[in-house]
C-alpha cells in the first residue's frame, strides 16, 4: 500500500514543470562553444584528421601515391593528437571536479 506521503506520478510532472521554468536549456551551439573553450584541441585535431584523410584520398585518386602515403601518416599523427587531447581534457575535468 502507498502512504499519503509518497509523491504520485502527477506530482513529479508538476515538479518538473515548476523546475523547468527556472532552468536554462543549453542549445547545441552554446554547448559546442562551451566545449570548444574548455578544450579547443579536440575539434582542431578532428579537423586535422579529416583534412589529412580527405587530401590523402584525393592524392591517391589522382595518382600521387607518395603524397597520399604522407597524408595517411599525418592522419595517424592527427588522430593520436586528438586522442591525447581527449584524455588530457577528461583528466583536467576530473581533477577540477575533485577540487570542488
Amino acid at each position: 500500500m502507498m502512504s499519503n506521503d509518497e509523491p504520485t506520478d502527477l506530482d513529479w510532472v508538476q515538479l518538473r514543470k515548476e523546475m523547468g521554468a527556472h532552468q536554462h536549456v543549453e542549445t547545441t551551439s552554446e554547448k559546442f562553444s562551451r566545449k570548444f573553450t574548455e578544450n579547443p584541441f579536440v575539434p582542431i585535431g578532428c579537423l586535422a584528421t579529416a583534412g589529412a584523410l580527405s587530401y590523402g584520398l584525393w592524392s591517391f585518386r589522382t595518382g600521387r601515391k607518395k603524397m597520399s602515403q604522407q597524408m595517411m601518416r599525418l592522419r595517424i599523427v592527427a588522430q593520436g593528437f586528438t586522442i591525447t587531447a581527449l584524455v588530457v581534457g577528461v583528466m583536467m575535468t576530473t581533477t577540477k571536479g575533485l577540487a570542488k
